[in-house]
């Protein structure tokens, strides 16, 4: 007979690497990573909430890796997440990557970039991502406005796309 702890030990393995690598996440998103498990998700999550491995701001609906993340919020990884998620079902492996990457994953044998450009440093990411190999991975562009795609040159864009607050996902493709 399987114990609880068998049960869930993967399950709450990956949520704590989880959230402790991406430092914040919200609760939408963390229940979106794990499909179909959502009474098991919340149990986990208000056991390591009760432990002190992870906060939760229920004013905000959100879950950190520690106190002080939840006051700087990266505002593009959490939108970077929200595409992850329309991944996730072929993502292999997903992790933080550096600057420009927010994020990066393994999705059929390819792996795949995202990066955020905010309003108006179209020309900073443009520089920094010129230095890189062209045939480095595929890269999905998360913009702030549509009307920044005319003044991105990336090599190896997938796509653009942008993110609704709610986490709804708009791609576009070059023509």
């Amino acid at each position: 007979m399987k114990t609880r702890k068998d049960l869930y030990s993967k399950e709450a393995a990956e949520l704590l690497r989880v959230v402790s690598e991406y430092k914040t996440l919200l609760t939408e998103q963390i229940y979106r990573l794990f499909p179909g498990k959502g009474h098991i998700v919340k149990t986990l999550l208000a056991y390591l909430v009760k432990q002190g491995r992870i906060t939760f701001n229920p004013g905000a609906a959100r879950y950190s890796a520690n106190d002080d993340c939840d006051t700087n919020v990266d505002a593009g990884l959490i939108a970077a997440f929200w595409v992850l998620l329309d991944f996730i079902e072929k993502a292999e492996y997903h992790f933080i990557s550096d600057f420009p990457v927010k994020i990066s994953f393994f999705a059929d044998s390819e792996m795949y970039d995202i990066i955020h450009v905010p309003y108006g440093q179209e020309m900073v990411i443009n520089h920094a991502l010129a230095g890189l190999p062209e045939d480095s991975s595929r890269r999905i562009v998360l913009i702030d406005r549509q009307e920044q795609i005319q003044n991105l040159d990336i090599a190896n864009t997938a796509g653009f796309c942008t993110v609704e607050t709610g986490g709804g996902v708009h791609y576009y493709k070059l023509e």
